[in-house]
């Protein structure tokens, strides 16, 4: 017991300020105004082109060869493992633990995130490769070993590494977790849940969610290709009207919730007071880091999935992840942001919240029991997407470094994991998601500011095309 305690102070304090606030977030901020710099302003100057692209699209008929998955499918693979708990319980821990200023650096870095992502994608179309089945493969520890020659292999297995790790937390735990208390809190809402009956359905919910990822999961990036494909546009449809409707119900509160959030991005105990215990410094982190948990800009995972897709080049895939930032955390993260303040619900300030802050604010027009039912059917399909999404991450890495007799194993203890992260408490979870989604990061990043001027030219080469612009 004494070791577990060790090693949740390790994760949540040394080990945790090296990845975030000393790597990270350096990186993810001024490495995404470079990345701006040199790809000359793509995700501003041709943002019109990037939405006409891929959302405008989204509907019209797509094929794909043998190994490849359409372009649709691979950015709703890619956005299944984005769209989840980040918009929803993410958010409402950047706010209670940043304040309502932690919104404005989620912002900012999805600003930036835009072209961090766009580049992650230019290079895996760039350096992918087929594997032994015809499959296509790519990602970051291609295009780091590819891209950067022989002597940097031990940075793409270092990536992959901890990439496969990285997904036990937030491709799996944190989801199927956040899962268990958005039903367990349904539940609460129509009767009394004894701890005994609580426990009783946290090993049933694990055990379900077990078996549904094992069925779509053995079945390979096609038929999770296919599932994502049909479920990320209906979520977040739903999920987009329900909060607008709450804005909508209290209008009246917009002007004072942006108001609230610039002036606390600089000077957050200006309202709070040094009794909350919020800094400015942690508002940063907390903006910074669950824009990062909600859009994956800088993990470089999402350039796993659209390395399969079947595409005319790097560039046309790439566009995809300015639509993909745009829509997860400046569209949804920003929704659920001022569902939540507008509604004036009460938010316990430094403690780390559930789904019961968002709960909270659907409740003020639809109700405690509908809130809590609908905040657990979203979170239960935008999870359960997401653990699909990262399942797919895990297994390519786990290829990388062991090749295909290595992803059986893989899977197994990624089915295994899904009921251990039902049956966990919060505070670990979170705290096992964030630490190695900042450690995986590292590598990446070297490969994307090393790699730059390969994204550069491919930006150059493809906008210098009359052709692609009128399009």
């Amino acid at each position: 017991m004494e070791m577990i305690h060790s090693i949740l102070a390790f994760l949540e304090g040394p080990l945790n300020d090296f990845a975030w606030m000393y790597t990270f977030l350096p990186c993810a901020i001024l490495g995404g105004v470079f990345l701006t710099i040199r790809s000359g302003g793509v995700q501003f100057r041709h943002f019109g082109h990037a939405m006409r692209n891929t959302v405008g699209k989204m509907f019209s008929k797509q094929e794909a060869g043998h190994g490849a998955v359409t372009p649709m499918q691979a950015v709703t693979t890619a956005l299944s493992a984005t769209v989840g708990t980040g918009n929803i319980v993410g958010t409402s821990q950047a706010i209670a633990l940043g304040g309502y200023g932690a919104v404005f650096w989620l912002w900012l870095a999805a600003l930036v995130g835009m072209v961090t992502k766009y580049s992650e994608i230019v290079l895996a179309i760039k350096y992918r490769e087929r594997d032994a089945k015809g499959d296509w493969v790519g990602g970051p520890m291609y295009y780091i070993s590819k891209g950067l020659g022989r002597n940097w292999k031990w940075l793409a297995a270092l990536y992959a590494g901890l990439a496969a790790l990285a997904c036990f937390g937030i491709g799996n735990m944190s989801q199927v977790n956040s899962i268990t208390g958005s039903v367990i809190g349904a539940f609460a809402a129509f009767t009394t849940v004894s701890a005994g009956m609580e426990l009783t359905l946290k090993w049933i919910i694990g055990i379900v969610l077990a078996v549904l990822v094992a069925v779509i999961l053995l079945g390979g990036i096609k038929r999770i290709g296919a599932v994502t494909e049909k479920l990320i546009p209906f979520m977040s449809i739903f999920y987009v009207l329900f909060t607008l409707v709450v804005i909508g119900a209290h209008w009246r509160g917009i002007g004072s919730a942006f108001s609230m959030i610039f002036s606390t991005a600089f000077t957050p105990q200006a309202m709070f007071g040094a009794t909350t215990g919020i800094v400015l410094r942690q508002t940063i982190i907390w903006g910074l880091r669950r824009s990062a948990f909600s859009n994956e800009a800088g993990l470089g995972s999402a350039a796993i999935a659209h390395a399969a897709a079947e595409t005319k080049g790097p560039v046309n895939q790439g566009l995809y992840g300015i639509f993909e930032v745009f829509v997860d955390t400046l569209v949804i993260c920003t929704l659920t942001a001022l569902t939540i303040i507008c509604s004036g619900v009460e938010i316990s300030f430094g403690v780390k919240p559930g789904s019961e802050l968002i709960t909270a604010a659907l409740a003020t027009v639809f109700g405690g029991k509908f809130a809590a039912l609908f905040v657990a059917i979203a979170l239960m399909l935008f999870a359960f997407s997401t653990v699909l999404g990262w399942s797919l991450y895990g297994s390519r890495c786990v290829q990388y470094l062991f090749g295909h007799k290595g992803v059986r194993v893989f899977q197994v203890l990624f089915i295994a994991v899904v009921v251990v992260g039902c049956v966990s408490p919060l505070s670990f979870v979170w705290d096992v998601a964030d630490t190695f989604n900042g450690l995986m990061a590292i590598p990446n990043f070297v490969g994307l500011f090393a790699l730059s001027g390969v994204v550069a030219a491919e930006t150059k080469k493809y906008f210098s095309n009359p052709g692609n612009l009128r399009k």
